[in-house]
């Protein structure tokens, strides 16, 4: 269980370390949220890596 994960961020426009927020299991999988120490930017990422859900995709 990662506490952190380097990531874009579009507020910040870079790549930035976010930390794990808050997570909780869900049918899907474990369910993530991390946000961004530097600004107030977060997103959501569910399930396993290689099948994850992520709010922060375009």
């Amino acid at each position: 269980m990662a506490m952190e994960l380097d990531h874009y961020c579009p507020d910040c426009d870079g790549e930035q370390t976010f930390y794990r927020a808050a997570s909780t299991k869900v049918h899907l999988g474990e369910k993530v949220k991390w946000h961004c120490p530097n600004c107030d930017y977060g997103f959501v990422r569910i399930g396993d890596n290689g099948t994850a859900v992520d709010s922060s995709a375009t």
